[in-house]
């Protein structure tokens, strides 16, 4: 009973990381967290008012995001720092696809809806035990991603900035809107310029700041709200004419079920499912960036489990979809945070907050937000790993390209889906790809690759196969069979090959084999296979292929190359005479196999 228990507890503690790292708990873990959790909070309240703002939405859901999906991803999350909730990558992704739904109403529940989508979707990638599959998503999508929707986050918000009147058909694209609001929005409003420019201007000096006086801590994004609040009620500004956020509720989120739509469901799936794989990709990247410093191991499937519990938790607290945060993770990690607890202690922050000062944001300037998005725009953007990567290959800037070119002129989700397809378009050639190198018998008795000048033997080839023997090695196969029986002559009796180095075989691969095997056979050459590895050679007596072919096997042995000899003593027995050119025609001399 005592072992049943203790099983089960392992299992809990494996499922909630954030439990386990109780167990070694120390008062000096709890102080650095709480101190790490109160800083991040104090980075989250603006950041996820603005992030809600770029959906269209009110500030507050932003807040709630804040702290519901940060408290639920910190409890479930692989990584110990990694901070979950609003990004501004995400809600640039989530404006595209909801953009033609205007309705305050109907607008937030769609996007709560999305939230649901989203977490079904990556918590089935977790069922499914898919979570590896990101890394075959190049980082040049996130690149190229980041360059898109950074244009798209100044686009959306140069209106806020200037104070001009949203022009244009919502169902426009953003594009269009931006055009109609520069042409026929008004002209700027002064007051409204001042304040977006003074934002930008403030946050600037403030980072500069930061850097010149080493003080990576310093919440300049929460100064500068508080600053542009108190000084928009002391001049009355939003008596002359500058829009502010308005009145937002000092209270906590509420439980409620998502309001489930048939026409939203179907309208919203696809932009679900990029927005799904978009939030692990960023998570994932930078859970990966901080365990490179920390140390720490990571499990991928659990950080997808994380990020859909989050999203899907969320869902029925009125939250807006989310991820892992680049800006609010890199803190809580400079902080200090030894645990996961320092992001339950920032949701709770970000709690408190809402309670004592939400009757003061009232005064917040739309336009503070809109300024606070233009720099996070510029940051969003890793402008050396993008030129790092267009430099790299032009695969890699095509990907790039393609992204960036697509998030902007069709639609942020759309553009998701072209990286992930030109990823695996190029994953899947390089994964399929084989090598085939021919050996001979050198002096010595050695087995070596054949060099331009050595003359193979006529009776006996020697062959390597080497890759994954998967359904996309397929042509790679046909082409090294092909090859192979086009050096089979009259003379030749015997062919050796060698499928040491052979991986992860398939039923289609196996196939190709046989029907090689096959057409060798009715040419009256013995096909030898020597080390066999045990994955290969259990699917080959699956099919029966082992019984077909018979003592042609030759499995990999634990003592070096010895596979390979026995293949090429059975040789020579079936030869009998040996040609001219083998240098023990002779005698008896056994060669040595390759390394």
């Amino acid at each position: 009973m005592d072992h049943v228990s203790r099983s089960a507890r392992e299992r809990f503690y494996r499922l909630v990381p954030a439990f386990d790292s109780l167990r070694r708990y120390r008062l000096s873990d709890a102080r650095s967290d709480l101190f790490a959790g109160s800083t991040v909070a104090a980075v989250a309240v603006p950041q996820a008012m603005a992030y809600a703002m770029i959906i269209g939405l009110p500030p507050v859901y932003g807040l709630y995001t804040a702290i519901v999906m940060t408290a639920i991803g910190a409890l479930f999350d692989s990584s110990r720092q990694l901070i979950n909730g609003p990004t501004n990558a995400i809600s640039i992704a989530v404006l595209s696809a909801v953009a033609a739904i205007t309705p305050p109403d109907e607008r937030l529940a769609a996007v709560v809806l999305m939230s649901f989508m989203i977490g079904c979707i990556q918590l089935g990638i977790c069922l499914f035990r898919l979570g590896d599959l990101t890394r075959f998503i190049s980082h040049s999508v996130i690149v190229g991603f980041t360059l898109g929707a950074g244009s798209l986050l100044v686009i959306d918000q140069i209106k806020n900035i200037f104070g001009m009147t949203a022009m244009g058909n919502p169902h426009d694209h953003l594009l269009v809107r931006f055009w109609l609001s520069m042409t026929q929005g008004g002209g700027a409003h002064f007051e409204t310029t001042l304040v977006g420019l003074g934002t930008i201007a403030l946050v600037v000096v403030l980072r500069v700041a930061k850097r010149r006086f080493r003080a990576p801590l310093l919440p300049e994004l929460f100064i500068v709200v508080c600053a542009m609040s108190a000084i928009c009620a002391w001049l009355g500004l939003d008596e002359r004419g500058v829009r502010v956020v308005g009145a937002i509720p000092a209270s906590l989120p509420q439980f409620r079920l998502p309001t489930f739509d048939a026409v939203h469901l179907q309208n919203l799936a696809t932009g679900a499912l990029a927005i799904a794989l978009l939030g692990l990709l960023e998570a994932i990247s930078m859970a990966k960036a901080i365990a490179a410093v920390t140390r720490q191991r990571l499990d991928m499937n659990q950080q997808c489990l994380s990020e859909g519990l989050a999203n899907l938790g969320g869902s029925f607290f009125q939250c807006i979809p989310g991820s892992g945060s680049l800006t609010r993770s890199a803190i809580n990690q400079q902080a200090g945070a030894v645990t996961q607890w320092s992001g339950v202690i920032s949701a709770l922050g970000v709690a408190v907050i809402v309670m004592v000062f939400a009757p003061y944001a009232q005064y917040l300037p739309r336009a503070a937000l809109a300024g606070i998005l233009l720099v996070a725009s510029y940051g969003m953007v890793d402008w050396k790993a993008l030129a790092f990567h267009w430099r790299a290959t032009r695969f890699d800037a095509s990907i790039i390209a393609a992204t960036a070119f697509s998030a902007v002129a069709i639609s942020v989700e759309f553009c998701v889906m072209i990286g992930v397809l030109m990823s695996f378009m190029l994953t899947v050639p390089r994964a399929g790809r084989m090598l085939l190198t021919q050996f001979v018998i050198g002096g010595e008795g050695r087995i070596h690759e054949r060099l331009p000048e050595d003359v193979p033997c006529s009776k006996l080839l020697i062959f390597g196969l080497e890759g994954e023997l998967f359904f996309g090695a397929v042509s790679a196969m046909e082409r090294h069979f092909d090859a192979i029986e086009a050096q089979v002559t009259p003379a030749t009796e015997v062919v050796v090959l060698r499928l040491k180095r052979v991986r992860n075989p398939d039923a289609v691969a196996v196939s190709e084999l046989e029907h090689f095997l096959l057409r060798m056979r009715s040419r009256g050459v013995h096909v030898l296979m020597c080390g066999v590895n045990s994955g290969l050679l259990y699917v080959m007596k699956r099919v029966g292929l082992e019984e077909r072919v018979g003592e042609q096997i030759f499995p990999e042995q634990r003592v070096r190359q010895t596979s390979t000899m026995r293949a090429i003593r059975h040789a020579y027995q079936l030869i009998g005479d040996r040609c001219r050119h083998c240098p023990w025609h002779d005698g008896d001399v056994t060669p040595s196999s390759p390394r």
